[in-house]
């Protein structure tokens, strides 16, 4: 997952709450910080995406593959 894809996700899945959640939220998974300082720190997009789902309760369902564009089509 690429940082854009990870910001793509939590504005899918959080909508309106998404900029609050990923300054605000302290994600243990994630060395305690929130999703903004762990991306900074170079944790893996990836990583802070499935803390935060964790954190949220997002189901797992909704966890995978979010994020990504479809494919364009010739």
């Amino acid at each position: 997952m690429r940082r854009s894809e990870f910001l793509r996700a939590v504005e899918v899945e959080f909508g309106a709450r998404a900029a609050t959640l990923v300054n605000d939220l302290v994600l243990g998974a994630v060395g305690s910080r929130t999703a903004a300082e762990a991306l900074e720190a170079g944790v893996p997009p990836r990583d802070i995406w499935l803390a935060l789902c964790a954190e949220t309760d997002v189901p797992v369902e909704r966890r995978h593959g979010v994020g990504r564009l479809e494919p364009r089509r010739r």
